[in-house]
């Protein structure tokens, strides 16, 4: 990355950090809300990364270790503080099929070309265009991923050890019953009502932390036999060591992981911009969505060469840290320096806490996440935007982000284009300057979409000998509609007619002009005989 390019990205991150609110400032309250913070996210990652090491069919350090690399990286430089990034389930789906039929190194390679595709496309800026997800999308989204989340959690119902991964994710399981289901159930029911509770008596620590510290010496005292974390593996390990992937330097090796790490880079961005943006409205602070990029390719870069299976921003641990009050980068970087001391010391620990408790924190998640709103008014706004906020989030649900949202913006930018299409329509009058010739005063936008609805406006056999077409209420866009012009200007020559073109603005006389098939600043075009009126002295179109 050229210096220059370091330094304006080292300005933006302190400008950032420098603009903070009030309530932002690091004084020692601020801190302890930050770090306590920090604290509860550890605690609910830990279970969510060994998760999703399982589903990837990685060892859970691997899972840890990306949770570590990533989390601290991004929340050192990210776009926004307060985010939360690690290892994820959007991620992890993909990955499983390289895992199965490639091994383990590959996929650190295809994690570290993951994260160069990143940086590129932070470089690049390209992260400007997640504002061309539409509000309906990101209703769709955010409730699909309340889904997964909850639906993610089912999993810790099942008896410890008994779900496997079969190639493409984890299934199977034996559910729990009798009392051990029943104290599942009332643990996490229990967790609930002290997050519920915690905020209306004391703001002195986040609830959820309340919930799982309550509900962890509520089971460690009594006894209770119910699943722990300890149950779904050990999380004891090492610092992460670097580790260059041991994978052939062929042509082969960069054929078999480019379209993984494509696919990994735009679904790592795609759910990373969406939170950026959700977390960005619930704080009232905008992030930088290009500065993001660079942070998540440089964080999974570094992750692939030190053993990790890389990540994106995470909605659900990003919500507790919001939730729990943190709102700069202190928080995210506590979580990850916490997740390295579970890993390295306190494992025996971290492995006692019931899951019930995780489970409970995560369900309150789910519950903030849902945009509830959105489900009143699915029967107020348009038809169009209730179908895209509803299929959304079943793509979301049952396929992926990405694919949900590429999903949502196309249906959007259809209905948009219809919409438009719709639009186009002609007042005609006659002409009191130009001896009875015909006027039509277009309006609405010319596309590829109102193209052929912008050719039915014409009525060549009955108009006179002169027919002016005046843009001033409308705007010429593409290729489509110069061919429309064009097509019209064909048939008015057939008949032995003149049409005359006025108002365009100037971006239209750019788009005419690139054309090369009407002379804009003459007087009658050789071939098809359009003339447009252009005024000499002004040098403006449509001067008269």
């Amino acid at each position: 990355m050229p210096r220059a390019m370091l330094a304006s990205f080292a300005r933006r991150i302190a400008a950032s950090d420098l603009n903070l609110l009030p309530e932002e400032k690091l004084t020692p309250t601020r801190m302890r809300i930050e770090l306590l913070s920090g604290l509860t996210v550890a605690l609910a990652l830990v279970p969510e990364a060994v998760a999703f090491a399982f589903v990837a069919g990685v060892h859970p350090l691997v899972g840890l270790y990306a949770a570590f690399l990533v989390g601290l990286i991004t929340a050192l430089i990210g776009g926004r503080p307060g985010m939360i990034s690690g290892a994820t389930g959007a991620l992890a789906v993909v990955m499983v099929a390289l895992v199965a039929q490639h091994g383990v190194e590959y996929l650190f390679a295809t994690v570290v070309l993951m994260g160069l595709l990143q940086i590129f496309a932070g470089v690049m800026q390209w992260g400007k265009f997640i504002r061309l997800v539409p509000h309906p999308v990101m209703l769709g989204f955010v409730n699909g991923l309340a889904i997964v989340i909850f639906l993610a959690q089912l999993t810790q119902f099942k008896v410890p050890g008994s779900v496997v991964s079969n190639g493409h994710g984890m299934s199977g399981g034996e559910w729990l019953s009798g009392m051990q289901l029943a104290m599942m159930l009332g643990l996490v029911a229990l967790t609930m009502a002290i997050i519920w509770a915690t905020p209306k008596i004391t703001k002195a620590f986040p609830a959820p932390l309340a919930g799982i510290g309550i509900v962890a010496v509520i089971v460690i005292v009594l006894g209770l036999d119910v699943p722990r974390v300890g149950d779904l593996a050990s999380i004891q390990g090492g610092l992460p060591a670097f580790h260059i992937p041991v994978v052939p330097l062929t042509y082969e090796t960069f054929r078999i992981i480019l379209p993984y790490a494509v696919i990994l880079a735009a679904i790592g961005l795609i759910e990373s911009l969406l939170t950026l943006n959700l977390v960005g409205e619930m704080t009232g602070k905008r992030g930088g969505a290009s500065q993001e990029c660079v942070a998540q390719g440089l964080a999974n870069t570094v992750t692939g060469f030190f053993g990790g299976m890389g990540g994106c921003a995470m909605i659900g641990q990003s919500m507790i840290n919001v939730k729990s009050g943190g709102r700069t980068r202190v928080a995210g970087i506590a979580a990850a320096l916490f997740l390295l001391i579970f890993i390295l010391f306190a494992s025996p620990i971290i492995e006692v806490i019931p899951l019930a408790a995780l489970v409970g924190v995560m369900f309150m998640v789910v519950i903030g996440t849902f945009a509830w709103n959105s489900l009143k008014i699915l029967a107020k706004v348009p038809l169009m935007d209730a179908f895209v906020i509803v299929l959304v989030t079943v793509v979301t649900v049952y396929s992926d982000l990405a694919v949900a949202v590429v999903v949502g913006v196309i249906v959007s930018a259809l209905a948009y284009a219809w919409n438009n299409a719709r639009r186009i329509h002609a007042k005609t009058r006659e002409s009191l300057t130009d001896h009875g010739a015909k006027v039509y005063e277009i309006q609405g936008p010319l596309f590829f979409g109102s193209a052929d609805g912008f050719a039915e406006l014409f009525d060549v056999e009955g108009d006179p000998d002169v027919v002016i077409v005046d843009f001033a209420d409308s705007r010429v866009v593409d290729q489509s509609a110069l061919q429309a012009i064009e097509a019209v200007a064909g048939k008015y020559e057939a008949a032995g007619k003149i049409i005359k073109l006025r108002h365009l603005s100037r971006d239209c006389h750019r788009l005419l002009n690139k054309a090369g098939h009407l002379v804009v600043d003459s007087d009658d075009d050789p071939d098809y005989e359009i003339a447009v009126d252009y005024n000499v002295r002004t040098g403006i179109l449509g001067g008269h």
